[in-house]
């Protein structure tokens, strides 16, 4: 049966993309109360740890503008993104920003759908400067995690299973599979050990469609986010270098994180 909040969600999306000019950046928040624009204007200052109910709505106007306006911009309604997931990748990556995780200059988020069939291009990168869709990929998950849908994750040495969570990128190696990108786990409780596991991005042969035509599903890693090897030094160069990953689980995975909490996202969203 249809995920009714998803189609209301993309009927809006819809509606709302008539009102954007072809080719249109993506257009800048709505004007914030007084309080508002003096801590976006001042990086220096200390953050409030509690918004005022007139701020938390104004800040809140404008995010919730600014997801369904990228959304649309970057067709990702039409390559299979749930706005959902995209929302909830854009609150942590504003949580990355506001804990000094990530660069303010970054602009790159890249998006790991393994509620969906490995069979689909669940791979999503993401230029949020110019509501862009950069990359679009297949990606892997762990042989432990399932088999053409991801259904467990792990956190564990040696479980051979993804994690979920976000992660930041790193500096890139050559390694067995070629150009490499390392990632650093960055989600207590889920994936703070993807380093010492060696969770890293790679090109394989078993990630492509003719991998799927003959057995019904993706190829699968070691819990590595693997990707088509003709595609994944173009994909890698794109996000090395302190860039955000989010990769979503299915509902049943139960992932609950301090970092899809609202209102600090909201401060750094502000301050852009």
């Amino acid at each position: 049966m249809p995920n009714l909040p998803t189609i209301t969600a993309g009927l809006f999306l819809t509606c709302f993309s008539c009102l954007l000019p072809a080719g249109a950046a993506p257009a800048r928040p709505p004007a914030l109360p007084a309080t508002a624009s003096r801590i976006a204007s001042a990086p220096e200052a200390t953050a409030p740890t509690r918004l005022s109910v007139a701020e938390r709505a104004a800040y809140t106007a404008a995010f919730e503008q600014n997801v369904a306006q990228t959304y649309v911009q970057a067709n990702l309604m039409g390559s299979g993104l749930p706005v959902q997931v995209y929302r909830k990748a854009l609150i942590g990556f504003y949580n990355l920003q506001q804990r000094g995780l990530i660069s303010a200059r970054c602009h790159t988020l890249s998006i790991i759908d393994f509620s969906q069939s490995s069979t689909r291009e669940r791979l999503w990168v993401i230029d949020l400067s110019q509501g862009r869709l950069v990359h679009h990929s297949l990606v892997a998950h762990g042989k432990n995690t399932g088999e053409e849908f991801a259904r467990t994750f792990s956190n564990r040495e040696g479980s051979e299973m993804s994690s979920l969570g976000f992660y930041v990128t790193s500096h890139t190696y050559q390694g067995k599979h070629g150009l490499s990108l390392r990632l650093e786990g960055v989600d207590a409780g889920y994936n703070t050990n993807a380093r010492s596991r060696a969770v890293v991005v790679h090109g394989a042969d078993y990630v492509s469609p003719a991998f799927v035509q003959r057995h019904g599903r993706l190829g699968r890693s070691q819990g590595c986010p693997a990707l088509p090897s003709a595609e994944a030094p173009a994909i890698i160069r794109r996000i090395k270098d302190g860039t955000v990953v989010f990769a979503h689980g299915p509902e049943e995975a139960a992932y609950h994180s301090s970092l899809l909490e609202l209102d600090a996202a909201l401060l750094a969203f502000a301050q852009h």
